[in-house]
């Protein structure tokens, strides 16, 4: 079943390159089709799946290279599956709000076709060898699309960000290598690597543990290894910062919670380190979102911001905050992408993204002021959107393990909500009338798709934590939770 879900992007994409077709609209309806049918198929894999059934399910698994210990193995749990949704979810999204796209349609429609299947392989690897595949296979997509279609400085932000994920993965790599001589008979299944590495002493796990963190820490991104972030958030073509934001990011979670199943005494002995580098890039990001003119660029720098919440909960290692870290990755995705697809709308219509260029929207735009204002208060954790379930786990979680020091989560928070009050002030100020066309039916869809996934979720969160809950109590167990 999962493999179905797997190549059915990469089969849309070969329809959308072979297709006579010299107008992009028909690419736009070809690619929309692939993406609403992934979309319904991941919800249909979500009501076959059990979360008081077994750990991991739908698990096929077949040898790839019987003598290095590699298997094309596809499995799903509830953290996977969350993420599977989101993805399915956001690429739709990215895909609605494309069809205006005229220069380059063609390549477009299939790099992101391409890279949408590339992460659901990710979620769904059940061996490290296949994992390291697919999470390589997202370069090359998120490359071109970053390169041949971005802003002035696309050349630039796409060789960084190759650079920046390329150098993480090859510390990954050499990681990956020590759990496979560890493992028993020489293994790259997960479920084998996991055995090998609890077994290691702890200065070995440690050490392997510091080449994963990297990897997964530039993806993330955690401080200090951030520096491709905003540029690549500037430069990539709107629908994409949706997608590198909303999904790209949270692979690198994804990884540090799969690294986390496989060396656990690493994690205990560096909960206190890993805290400390979330409060730091909860600060680092908060603080410069505040100072940016640039609308772009404050979304890319309060990623960083929000990501520090994820990996805070991840570092409590206890229920509570594990699950406001798999919440925050959703809540945040949610967030981060309404945010872009404004932006996007709107340096689309103005060419302009500085905060100083808008007055007055909810006069001349009341949907462009809606939407924005409605998303900037679920990224700061509103009571009633998903982003407040997910902090108040994390802060719970945080609270238990260290007591009054997580109250410097709060003023992370204060700093997130001064630059996002900012903005919203900002568009409702007075000032010249602006000429400015409010959003389509089309782009109002796409929005109004994302709010309501955060009001749904901050109103009713009981479907997303009874996914979760089994897995992230397995997880917990492991550090005597």
């Amino acid at each position: 079943m999962l493999k179905v879900l797997v190549f059915m992007p990469v089969l849309g994409a070969a329809a959308v390159a072979v297709l006579p077709a010299r107008r992009a609209l028909p690419l736009w309806q070809l690619t929309m089709l692939f993406a609403l049918a992934a979309l319904a198929y991941v919800g249909w894999l979500a009501a076959r799946f059990d979360p008081a059934g077994a750990a991991i399910q739908m698990l096929d698994s077949r040898a790839w290279n019987a003598r290095l210990g590699t298997y094309f193995a596809l499995g799903v749990d509830g953290i996977s599956l969350a993420m599977l949704l989101l993805t399915a979810l956001l690429s739709l999204v990215a895909v609605l709000v494309s069809r205006r796209m005229e220069a380059g349609a063609r390549l477009y429609f299939v790099l992101v076709l391409l890279l949408e299947s590339a992460m659901f392989g990710v979620f769904t690897a059940r061996d490290w060898s296949l994992f390291y595949v697919f999470w390589e296979a997202t370069l090359l997509p998120l490359f071109f699309l970053i390169d041949r279609l971005g802003g002035p400085n696309r050349q630039k932000a796409a060789l960084n960000f190759f650079l920046y994920t390329l150098g993480g993965s090859v510390f990954m790599l050499v990681a990956l290598l020590f759990l496979y001589d560890a493992a028993p008979g020489h293994s790259f299944a997960m479920a084998d690597m996991a055995e090998g590495g609890r077994g290691l002493p702890l200065p070995t796990q440690l050490l392997i543990f510091a080449g994963l963190f990297i990897g997964f820490g530039v993806k993330m991104p955690v401080f200090p290894l951030h520096g491709w972030l905003p540029l690549a958030h500037v430069e990539a073509p709107s629908p994409v910062s949706i997608l590198l934001s909303g999904v790209l990011l949270k692979m690198g979670a994804y990884g540090l919670i799969r690294a986390a199943e496989t060396l656990p005494a690493a994690l205990l002995a560096t909960q206190d380190w890993l805290a400390i580098l979330a409060l730091i890039s909860l600060l680092y990001g908060g603080i410069l979102a505040w100072r940016q003119q640039d609308l772009k660029a404050m979304v890319a720098y309060s990623s960083i911001s929000h990501m520090g919440v994820v990996l805070l909960g991840i570092a409590t290692l206890n229920v509570t905050g594990l699950t406001g870290a798999v919440f925050q990755m959703v809540a945040h995705g949610l967030s981060a992408g309404t945010l872009f697809l404004i932006v996007g709308l709107l340096y689309q219509r103005t060419h302009s993204r500085d905060l100083a260029d808008y007055h007055s929207l909810l006069g001349q735009a009341p949907r462009f002021a809606f939407f924005i204002a409605f998303a900037l208060l679920a990224a700061i954790g509103l009571p009633g959107s998903a982003g407040f379930i997910a902090e108040l786990h994390a802060l719970l979680g945080g609270f238990v393990r260290w007591g009054g020091w997580v109250l410097l989560l709060g003023l992370a928070m204060l700093i997130g909500a001064a630059y996002s009050l900012r903005v919203i002030g900002r568009l409702c100020l007075p000032g010249p009338a602006m000429v400015l066309a409010d959003m389509t039916r089309t782009e109002t869809s796409a929005a109004a798709i994302l709010c309501a996934a955060l009001l749904l979720l901050g109103l009713w969160p009981a479907p997303l934590l009874d996914l979760v809950a089994g897995s992230v109590g397995q997880l917990s167990r492991l550090f005597g939770s």
